[in-house]
């Protein structure tokens, strides 16, 4: 039997890419949440081994990412690349350990759960080792779906995204405040005629692809939102259009999100059952000019709502406008929720 099953908590827990912009957040949500841990392991590759990070009053050393740096740990939580993550993995859960995972490699593996935990918990106890966490624009989207999904049901989907640069990881951001001083004719030296992160200049534009081509004429990221939101309601039967767009912001993804129910809703009930639902903050005043930006969900964990209204153009028609902090809830936030169902979960010696 697998030291997974066998152990009544979690106490030994390693965090992979601990020097990442993820990982930062990871460790400030560890010391905010007081998840009950006894030990903490920081991991990464040897770009970043023997750096120090601190953890509240602490001075942590980062050690290598190798298999022994998973002997006598519990709980895994990972940020890192793809390639990264398909190696690590297995030396962690060969050793009885439970990776929380958030890089794309194992989301669309049957065998791995694709957990949020405002929408899904029931799946964090069908892993068989490791765990995924959505990516970022799936994550906000479907919890915010989720109250309506569960009141009237969902066929349709129709969403645009506007996804700020640090959903690249810390090169987006670097590249931005490049980019638009160069525009605005500060360090022209400096200004990436050759752009380095983005398929063009991100400075003061607005880029219609994020990853790349993938299915009739849809992006990786876009297919990502599809497969994603299908696996986590387990329902197949849910159509998504989506289009990804890269936007000149630092943090905070929005979303416009049009969803077609089984049976109508009126934009008061959806109103309700969104203010109602975990992990979601509704801020629905257009006479005020009230309204979620990217520039106020900055550092906050929900998922924000507003511009909450009937499609005119349809009778089940119902659009919504959506905003997460990408780094919060859309990657570390929900990774360290996942490894909190998983302690509230544990069987008992």
């Amino acid at each position: 039997m697998n030291r997974y099953f066998e152990v009544p908590v979690y106490e030994n827990l390693a965090l992979v890419g601990a020097s990442g912009a993820v990982g930062r957040i990871v460790l400030d949500q560890l010391l905010k949440r007081q998840l009950p841990m006894r030990n903490l392991k920081l991991l990464a590759s040897s770009r970043s081994a023997g750096k120090t990070v601190r953890f509240g009053d602490e001075t942590k050393t980062i050690e290598l990412l190798e298999p022994s740096a998973f002997d006598d740990v519990d709980l895994v939580i990972a940020s890192t690349p793809d390639e990264v993550s398909a190696e690590f993995a297995s030396w962690a859960v060969e050793r009885g350990a439970v990776v929380v995972d958030e890089s794309g490699y194992w989301r669309m593996d049957p065998k791995v759960p694709l957990v949020v935990p405002e929408v899904n918990p029931e799946a964090v106890t069908q892993h068989q080792g490791i765990i995924a966490s959505p990516n970022c624009s799936t994550t906000q989207m479907v919890v915010a779906m989720a109250p309506i999904y569960r009141e009237a049901g969902i066929r349709r989907v129709v969403v645009s995204t506007y996804q700020a640069t640090s959903g690249a990881g810390l090169a987006g951001p670097a590249e931005l405040e490049r980019a638009s001083k160069a525009a605005l004719g500060a360090g022209q030296a400096d200004s990436p005629a050759s752009p380095k992160t983005f398929q063009h200049d991100i400075a003061f534009n607005l880029i219609p692809q994020i990853g790349s081509e993938k299915h009739q004429g849809y992006t990786s990221e876009e297919m990502k939102m599809v497969y994603e939101t299908r696996k986590i309601f387990g329902d197949e039967s849910i159509q998504v259009c989506p289009t990804c767009v890269r936007v000149p912001v630092m943090v905070g993804h929005s979303e416009s999100i049009l969803i077609e129910t089984e049976r109508p809703l009126s934009a008061e009930e959806a109103r309700e059952l969104l203010a109602a639902a975990p992990g979601v903050t509704v801020v629905d005043d257009l006479a005020g000019q009230r309204y979620p930006m990217p520039r106020d969900c900055d550092g906050c964990d929900d998922v924000f709502v507003g511009r909450i209204r009937k499609d005119l153009s349809s009778e089940n028609g119902l659009a919504f406008w959506c905003v997460s902090d990408n780094l919060r809830k859309g990657a570390a936030t929900n990774a360290v929720q996942i490894a909190e169902l998983l302690m509230k979960s544990a069987p008992v010696a």
